[in-house]
């Protein structure tokens, strides 16, 4: 068995002495792992950083086997990470809810077209986090937790939409809301393709797609918690937000 593919490099560990496991999701083969020999080596190691985008032949004896790739870097995102902190941990938590959310080895072209977009983003801070936001809605939309946001779930006008359900994850407005505002979660205006788009709404945004991560799709997959390097990414993306109001 063998085929050959684009992929972004999700991860990658220490395989034996000098060899590594690569977990890369692929243009046609989605998240796929397979050995590279000699991925710890001084050659090899520098250009196998999470990110990077790869030329990938992968080779094995039977379909089900982990096989072994071979390697060509296309293009390296590490500098343009290790420039700026919440760069990099927003390029981790990408990486890391990738790895979390994807099935192994199911093709994922839609996501890798929105994940390859958002990655060309990433020497533009200053829209990064906004892109981010519609990834994860994008994300959650395909995995089968979306949010319907085009109208009140409680017969409220939609164009007064301000609250999202935690239970359904439809949108409410003040006027649908009533006493059961406190129960709900912020609909930042981001989130409907409006708004200022600044870091402080993005991060409201943020905290209501998370409660989607964490009390829905996570229990679907086993209910395994939601990788840290999210929460790191929101933090940094808080600490710019308040030196910057």
């Amino acid at each position: 068995m063998e085929w050959r593919d684009t992929g972004i490099l999700l991860s990658t560990r220490r395989h034996g002495e000098s060899s590594a496991i690569l977990e890369v999701f692929t243009a046609g083969h989605g998240r796929h792992a397979g050995v590279v020999r000699g991925g710890a080596s001084r050659k090899l190691a520098p250009i196998l950083q999470p990110g990077a985008e790869l030329d990938l032949a992968w080779r094995a004896r039977l379909e089900d086997h982990i096989g072994t790739y071979t390697v060509e870097l296309n293009r390296s995102r590490a500098a343009i990470a290790m420039a700026d902190r919440l760069t990099l941990a927003g390029l981790n938590a990408l990486l890391a809810l990738l790895s979390f959310t994807l099935p192994e080895r199911e093709a994922q072209p839609d996501i890798y077209a929105r994940t390859a977009t958002l990655l060309d983003l990433l020497d533009r801070p200053d829209i990064w986090p906004l892109a981010y936001l519609r990834w994860e809605m994008a994300l959650l939309e395909d995995m089968g937790f979306g949010l319907d946001l085009s109208r009140c779930a409680a017969g409220g006008n939609a164009n007064d939409l301000a609250y999202v359900s935690p239970k359904t994850g439809r949108a409410v407005s003040w006027s649908g809301a009533g006493d059961w505002a406190p129960r709900l979660l912020p609909l930042p205006a981001v989130m409907m393709g409006s708004g200022s788009g600044e870091d402080a709404e993005v991060l409201a945004a943020l905290g209501t797609t998370g409660h989607f991560f964490e009390a829905h799709l996570a229990p679907s997959l086993g209910d395994r918690p939601v990788p840290p390097a999210r929460a790191l990414f929101l933090d940094r993306l808080a600490r710019r937000a308040r030196a910057t109001s």
